[in-house]
């Protein structure tokens, strides 16, 4: 499982020009490819900072790709950052506005061949190591949620699982271990006592 840190992130952006809005969607949404591409405008609540995940593009060519529920049929509701809204915001200014907000410059939605020309561009420009697939991006996501202290649960239902232990199976090596909880909810309690009774000493 590849993750991108913040440099990389940063050159695949830069690197992406009018695919950036997809590797935005699945770096700090955690959207699957098909659904980046799926995104409807009306699905982007701006007021209330949320994206709708209720379709996705299913298909490797333009012409068998279609408009299919998303996978496992788990319509979601993401929370997203006023960052990736003024991305999509920028987008649409510059796009119109469409009923997907992504399209190629046909006006076409992007399909599995599409895209992967766009990412095998993107990550030969951004100078990323030739395995790192467009998924990862969506690691990433996944790998923030989890360091940022997010439980199993919450991390599944942004990212679209049908069960926790799916989630659990893909990044429980990302989780702190048992000990690690127990040495760090430990050394929390043990210094207040310590630190209290160090000032009763004191004080003294």
């Amino acid at each position: 499982m590849h993750l991108l840190d913040v440099k990389q992130l940063r050159a695949a952006l830069d690197a992406a020009d009018s695919f950036q809005p997809i590797v935005a969607l699945c770096a700090f949404a955690g959207l699957r490819l098909g659904e980046a591409a799926g995104l409807r405008v009306r699905d982007v609540d701006f007021l209330r900072r949320t994206i709708r995940v209720e379709q996705q593009v299913q298909g490797s060519t333009l012409k068998p790709a279609k408009i299919v529920p998303p996978k496992y049929g788990e319509e979601r509701s993401i929370y997203v950052p006023d960052e990736l809204l003024r991305t999509l915001s920028a987008h649409l200014a510059d796009n119109g506005g469409d009923d997907l907000v992504i399209v190629d410059l046909l006006g076409r939605k992007f399909n599995r061949s599409t895209a992967g020309e766009q990412w095998r561009r993107i990550r030969t420009a951004a100078k990323l190591p030739a395995d790192v697939t467009l998924h990862a991006l969506r690691h990433t996501y996944a790998s923030n949620l989890i360091a940022a202290g997010c439980d199993v649960v919450t991390v599944q239902r942004a990212l679209g699982h049908s069960q926790p232990s799916i989630t659990l199976n893909t990044y429980a090596h990302l989780w702190p271990s048992a000990e690690d909880r127990i040495r760090a909810a430990t050394a929390d309690f043990a210094r207040s006592v310590l630190d209290s009774a160090d000032s009763v000493r004191t004080g003294s």
